[in-house]
């Protein structure tokens, strides 16, 4: 939308650096990894579906996905989904990003509250992506009292996709720090090169969320920048 302001480049080049970092970081662990053969010598699919039968969550389907890396925990259906290289992978690659799922899976099963808290934002949040910005640039076009007031509401309307980076943070965390519990007393990892792949993999995508983090503060940063200017020539 605002591609051609400058100022929208000064606020979000050091988000696109992160991201691009993160990015660029967790390819490289996954790469690296996912050419060590796990210990334990079962596929991402095989070891899926102990470590569901070790933490009582028998309740959940194990799908694959087509898209790479595309792995994810899907509470409302109960859908634990692995792309390719995971499903069919017998690396450490494999095995840390599936106990990660799993970790998901967990933190569902026992009512884990800040997971409840971002599902509870996805409707608010899907809402207010769409219109925020929208909105943010109908006050700026309308200007005087009335737009500065439709641009605040969009600025609070975009504001909630940041809250919503907030509380995915917490999330992804503690789902990395059950999934290393996981593999650990199931058994799964126990040398020592195992676990560094572990650690290593799961702090690169650890990391994705805290660069995702960054740029939603700087693009709030940026729309709100936008708005106090209105409010600052409204004033003169």
């Amino acid at each position: 939308m605002f591609l051609f302001d400058p100022f929208y480049f000064l606020f979000m080049a050091p988000a696109m650096v992160l991201v691009f970092a993160a990015q660029w970081w967790v390819n490289s662990m996954y790469k690296k990894w996912s050419q060590v053969r796990n210990q334990s010598g079962l596929s991402g699919s095989e070891a899926t579906r102990r470590l569901l039968q070790y933490g009582g969550l028998s309740g959940v389907q194990v799908e694959r996905v087509q898209s790479r890396l595309g792995d994810h925990y899907d509470p409302r259906e109960k859908r634990l989904r692995l792309s390719p290289g995971v499903a069919d992978g017998e690396s450490v690659a494999a095995i840390a990003i599936a106990a990660h799922e799993i970790g998901h899976a967990l933190q569902d099963k026992q009512g884990y509250a800040p997971l409840r808290f971002r599902a509870a934002l996805v409707p608010a949040v899907n809402l207010g992506s769409k219109l925020g910005w929208i909105l943010i640039f109908a006050g700026l076009i309308i200007r005087g009292t009335f737009g500065q007031q439709i641009a605040i509401a969009g600025l609070a309307a975009f504001a909630l996709g940041t809250v919503f980076a907030l509380a995915t943070l917490p999330v992804e965390l503690n789902a990395s720090a059950r999934a290393k519990e996981l593999l650990a007393t199931a058994g799964m990892v126990q040398h020592q090169q195992e676990r560094e792949g572990v650690n290593s993999v799961l702090r690169a995508a650890a990391f994705t969320y805290i660069a995702a983090l960054a740029a939603a503060i700087l693009q709030l940063l940026y729309y709100a920048f936008l708005v106090l200017g209105l409010s600052g020539r409204r004033r003169r």
